[in-house]
């Protein structure tokens, strides 16, 4: 990086060059699939910061990819020449939005149905039920063991799903869960008079929300939908109202040998009440790909046991979405170098 920070001095008076910062070292395709993207436009400069670099060196930036960085209202505050903070995909929840709005920059996501980032995380959702029903960590133990026939596996079909939080990687999950033969059976904070599926960029089919849902309710019903379940998924945005929602009541009222897959936010778990069921032998088994700490610790106590399934944060993660959110991040950089409005983002504030 010493290369880069020598240019990123070189560049400081350089009015011309529009420079775009990715904050931290992970989820490293965002920023390579964008450098590429971008390599016959030399007048946009694309970098790399380590999470301690960024307060030093954030003044120098037009444009901030956040990714999984907290950016906190003094780091906010020395952006002086930012004109927009985004994120490689949808949750600014680690964005002070309104230090932001104080400082004159907009902060916006890219909707996950225009990049395919909603059909990839509703895939991992289905990989991760798939896993827990079938006892993937067990059958690698009787791989090595040598034995054959187990163990004794369950199927989706006939299950009830419980998607917590119908937006666009819920939609996606119920189109995709709707032929293995489940019941769906979801919540949203509202619900739209015959709600039409949206048309996505991404190829799938499309429709009334009443055709693929089973039982809709709403916040208030989460419980009684918890405990009619066979496999809860949550799909809910990280917010003030979410933050740890699937608590020991919540986890309490699921059914006994229940399945819990979380694809959004790890936040949204209680960490200690969810230690507290797998223990109890109440919750039949965890599927996460997002976490309480991130990266994940893998000493943590949780993955003791063979009916948890943890991945690395990648349901996103896949050459179709990334290429595509690659491509939006280069446009909305010669947009902004252009004077253009900023075109294919959904702002916040």
């Amino acid at each position: 990086m010493s290369s880069v920070a020598e240019r990123r001095s070189d560049l400081d008076n350089d009015k011309p060059i529009t420079r775009v910062l990715f904050c931290g070292p992970h989820f490293p395709a965002s920023q390579d699939y964008t450098r590429e993207y971008l390599e016959k436009y030399p007048f946009i400069q694309v970098d790399d910061l380590a999470f301690k670099e960024v307060p030093d060196h954030i003044g120098n930036y037009h444009l901030c990819v956040v990714k999984n960085m907290r950016l906190h209202a003094n780091v906010i505050s020395r952006a002086k020449q930012m004109k927009l903070i985004m994120q490689y995909g949808v949750g600014v929840e680690g964005v002070d939005i309104d230090a932001a709005t104080k400082h004159g920059i907009k902060v916006a996501r890219i909707p996950g149905d225009v990049t395919g980032n909603a059909a990839s995380c509703a895939e991992m959702a289905i990989y991760l039920m798939l896993g827990l029903l079938k006892k993937q960590n067990e059958m690698q133990i009787s791989v090595k063991q040598k034995k054959l026939g187990v163990p004794v596996g369950e199927t989706l079909l006939g299950k009830t799903v419980f998607i917590m939080g119908f937006g666009n990687i819920g939609i996606d999950l119920a189109k995709r869960l709707k032929p293995f033969g489940v019941k769906i059976i979801a919540t949203k904070r509202s619900w739209a008079s015959n709600m039409q599926v949206p048309v996505s960029k991404v190829p799938s089919q499309n429709g009334d929300i009443d055709d693929l849902v089973d039982k809709k309710g709403s916040h208030g019903d989460i419980y009684e939908f918890a405990s009619n379940a066979d496999i809860v998924a949550c799909c809910l945005s990280l917010n003030k109202g979410t933050v740890g929602i699937v608590n020991k009541s919540f986890i309490s009222s699921m059914k006994k040998g229940a399945l819990l897959v979380n694809i959004a936010r790890g936040g949204l778990l209680d960490y200690e009440a969810v230690l507290h069921h797998l223990e109890s032998g109440h919750l039949g088994g965890l599927g996460i790909d997002v976490a309480w700490t991130e990266p994940f610790d893998p000493d943590d106590p949780v993955l003791k046991f063979k009916n948890v399934i943890i991945t690395p944060h990648v349901a996103g993660v896949t050459e179709h979405s990334y290429r595509t959110m690659a491509k939006v991040v280069g446009d909305v950089a010669l947009q902004l170098h252009a004077g253009n409005p900023l075109e294919e983002i959904e702002f916040v504030n």
